[in-house]
């Protein structure tokens, strides 16, 4: 298994090369943009991160004390706007409170307390839990979302409908860099092979008619 997961990973980076994600200037941003980016794309939230530049709010305390019809007047563009409102106050909420908004305080608590942490808050699942815990944190966690699924179930490394632990942890204990044991973490690698993923699922393992043919795991 190990082997194969290699072998994917350096097809891939072969392939598409460095993705440089994830596509924000703060770890701040890179939470915000995961909270955001659930139920559509990134162009979309990419609109509302940038009204949020635009008058100069994305500061933890800032955007908490805006009101929340301002708040989702600004986030549109990312659908589902009143409910996405409500989960960044949420997480405005826990951040200030338990870290006084501050992403150096946070990212010293452990991978797990943290993620217990997360998933406690109002509309942070398992997903957006650990892209803000690799992404923004820089823990060893690898993020699993429906392209990773969609491809693994179609090159059969787990069964249709596998759930999200058992994905991921397909991943943590097996998928080792070269010169490193098995299920040793590596923030860069798992960050470099989630957006390789993503990638190919958006180029080419298609939900719908996938170009298995031109495929780069062919």
């Amino acid at each position: 298994m190990d082997r194969n997961l290699n072998l994917i990973y350096q097809k891939l980076y072969s392939y598409f090369g460095p993705q440089h994600w994830w596509p924000a200037r703060t770890p701040f941003e890179v939470i915000i943009g995961a909270i955001l980016t659930q139920n559509t794309n990134w162009l979309n939230v990419e609109k509302a991160i940038g009204n949020l530049k635009k008058y100069k709010l994305l500061q933890p305390v800032t955007l908490y004390k805006l009101p929340h019809k301002r708040l989702a007047s600004l986030i549109r563009s990312a659908g589902y706007y009143n409910i996405k409102a409500k989960r960044l106050k949420s997480f405005l909420k826990f951040f200030i409170k338990y870290y006084n908004g501050s992403i150096k305080k946070m990212s010293k608590g452990s991978t797990i307390s943290l993620r217990q942490q997360l998933l406690l808050v109002n509309g942070i699942g398992p997903e957006t839990a650990d892209s803000i815990l690799l992404y923004a944190l820089d823990k060893p966690v690898f993020v699993v979302d429906a392209y990773t699924k969609r491809i693994l179930s179609r090159h059969r490394f787990i069964p249709e409908g596998a759930g999200y632990d058992e994905t991921q942890n397909l991943f943590m204990n097996n998928f080792s860099p070269k010169g490193r044991p098995a299920g040793s973490p590596n923030i860069r690698l798992f960050n470099e092979y989630h957006a390789l993923l993503v990638k190919l699922g958006k180029e080419f393992c298609l939900k719908r008619r996938p170009k298995c043919e031109m495929c780069p795991l062919k």
